[in-house]
């Protein structure tokens, strides 16, 4: 069985499929420390492949890795701080803290894009409204609506185009005037269908008292055994990585110039716990993939 087939963490308790994202999301954007940004960017890279297979490799090679080289030339052409100036463009100078800077932004901003792209993967909108619907009725339909729409959106405007071509409206008939004209029809369309379906689903959620107080609430999702020793692992993993962070452990100083903090044992044992956290759903992944094979294997 390939492992990028099944997705094991996904099967797992909302809140921890929830916690998990929400967590390494935002470890992403604070701990500015180029070994954590390294672990993190390998895997959130590892995970959309196991989750997308080709698609995302695609993704990531033709879409991420130009954007990461924009982001590192264009950072040192806006940012001038930094005491190592390396050389001027029109009397500019560019320095090697910004530089480096650019490089860590850039690899900030490629591993937040990854890790959303498996949380749309993993996160149904089933997911949010059972998470959100007790507390936050109308925001959770919202997202939950919004995540559906993704998808429903692509669909969609593939039969709009197959009509509109049918009729020789397609944006690849006609000169450049008629294509825009057959371009803004569709958008039209299309925007017409999604305000048309977001009505209708608010109309249909509300007539079945949906956000009411005392309204029941059915769900398939059960905390078990396993949820919980994951919430508890989870747990002690990140009030490690935040007790290296309220040390000062998991960032360093780009300006006025670089300076990072001798690394020590406790450096270590928070570069392990992070590797743990954001590595366990692969983790996951690869142990239950062995397990199918072992399985098979007996067959």
């Amino acid at each position: 069985m390939d492992i990028k087939s099944y997705n094991s963490f996904s099967e797992y308790h909302p809140l921890v499929n929830f916690l998990y994202f929400t967590v390494v999301i935002m470890f992403s954007m604070i701990f500015q420390h180029p070994v954590l940004l390294l672990i993190s960017i390998i895997s959130s890279f590892s995970y959309t492949i196991i989750l997308n297979g080709i698609k995302a490799l695609k993704f990531n090679l033709y879409f991420l890795l130009p954007m990461l080289f924009m982001v590192i030339a264009l950072n040192p052409l806006f940012s001038h701080q930094g005491m190592t100036i390396l050389f001027y463009i029109d009397n500019k100078p560019i320095t090697f803290e910004s530089f480096i800077y650019g490089i860590v932004t850039a690899m900030v901003l490629v591993t937040m894009v990854m890790w959303f792209s498996s949380y749309n993967k993993v996160i149904t909108s089933d997911k949010i409204i059972y998470l959100f619907s007790k507390t936050i009725p109308s925001i959770a339909l919202l997202i939950s609506m919004t995540l559906s729409f993704v998808p429903k959106f692509k669909v969609q405007l593939k039969k709009i185009r197959m009509s509109q071509r049918n009729i020789g409206r397609d944006i690849n008939n006609g000169n450049f005037y008629e294509k825009a004209k057959h371009g803004c029809r569709i958008i039209s369309i299309l925007i017409m269908w999604a305000l048309e379906n977001g009505v209708q689903t608010a109309d249909s959620m509300r007539s079945r008292g949906y956000g009411l107080r005392g309204r029941t609430h059915f769900s398939l999702y059960k905390m078990d055994k396993r949820d919980k020793l994951t919430l508890s692992i989870m747990g002690v993993l990140i009030a490690i990585c935040m007790l290296g962070y309220l040390c000062g452990k998991n960032t360093m100083q780009f300006y006025p110039y670089i300076q990072m903090k001798k690394i020590e044992l406790i450096d270590y044992i928070i570069y392990l716990a992070y590797i743990i956290l954001v590595f366990f759903p692969i983790i996951i992944e690869v142990v239950e993939a062995l397990r199918w094979r072992l399985l098979k294997s007996k067959i």
